[in-house]
């Protein structure tokens, strides 16, 4: 299975240039649940901190607040939300709907800052 990679200190202008300021947002309680990612997702976490396991008994990987995470399409594994969590991210590479929708939402916010 692709691993989990994180960016624990992505530079203000790498984060300009991904656009993080214009992705939707996404929370979660302190919880733990299964998830399989339909798309490669890149998030930056806002808030929190949380600790993915993979399905297939590999190590876990542990993000916080700061890191640039990408979840690659495919990876199936548990999620444990150690500290209430809050990302923005963006679907890409897979699902369709997911990713057009990912899309529209970005469209949307990038047009609602310019107003």
């Amino acid at each position: 299975m692709k691993e989990i990679t994180v960016d624990s200190n992505p530079s203000a202008a790498r984060l300009k240039e991904l656009g993080v300021a214009h992705w939707p947002t996404w929370q979660k309680e302190v919880s733990v649940f299964p998830w399989a990612f339909v798309t490669t997702e890149v998030a930056f976490i806002v808030e929190g901190e949380c600790v993915m396991t993979p399905a297939d008994g590999g190590p876990a990987t542990t993000f916080k607040a700061g890191d640039l995470v990408v979840f690659p399409n495919g990876y199936k594994g548990t999620w444990e939300v150690k500290k209430a969590l809050k990302k923005q991210f963006k679907h890409k590479d897979g699902n369709f709907v997911k990713c057009a929708l990912s899309r529209f939402k970005i469209l949307k916010n990038r047009f609602k800052s310019k107003s």
